[in-house]
């Protein structure tokens, strides 16, 4: 199924180590563009449902386009939730980081999880990442980053949580 939360635990993991060094809205942004592909075969039945864009050759073009609108978008819907010009900045250096580590990160996970994902082609067909653990340990752990990063990044960052709540 496209468009899954559990990419995103991972995600707000690394934002609460990271912090200001990883953008959360331009890793989701990837998440999402990610699962484009497997929309549209889900709509027309025409391709592969994880084609292209599930291999780490897709995701560094998708990585580079994420990055480029990222940056963007990502500075735009932080002044449009009220940080201040000087808060919501995010640079290239940030932008790009946030996309490759989303992009790369959803071709991992997706690789465990499905049998038709090729994540090195056209050099192999084969995927050595199926079943590396079994699928529900996979989204425990997603869930269990998300929870831990929502955790660490709301006690390290409480009065800006309390500003923006």
């Amino acid at each position: 199924m496209p468009f899954t939360p559990y990419h995103m635990g991972p995600g707000l993991f690394i934002k609460s180590i990271l912090q200001g060094s990883f953008s959360l809205i331009v890793f989701g942004w990837a998440q999402f563009i990610m699962d484009l592909q497997p929309l549209f075969v889900m709509i027309t039945g025409e391709g592969q449902l994880h084609g292209i864009s599930h291999t780490f050759i897709g995701a560094t073009v998708i990585a580079l386009f994420s990055a480029l609108t990222g940056k963007y978008l990502s500075e735009f819907l932080l002044l449009a939730m009220g940080f201040s010009y000087k808060h919501n900045r995010v640079s290239w250096a940030v932008a790009v980081a946030s996309a490759f580590i989303g992009t790369y990160s959803h071709v991992l996970l997706d690789s465990i999880m499905h049998a038709d994902v090729q994540p090195f082609f056209p050099i192999s067909l084969n995927n050595k990442f199926l079943e590396l653990v079994p699928v529900d340990v996979l989204h425990n752990y997603c869930l269990l980053a998300g929870l831990v990063g929502l955790m660490v990044f709301g006690i390290t960052n409480w009065r800006m949580v309390k500003k923006v709540f």
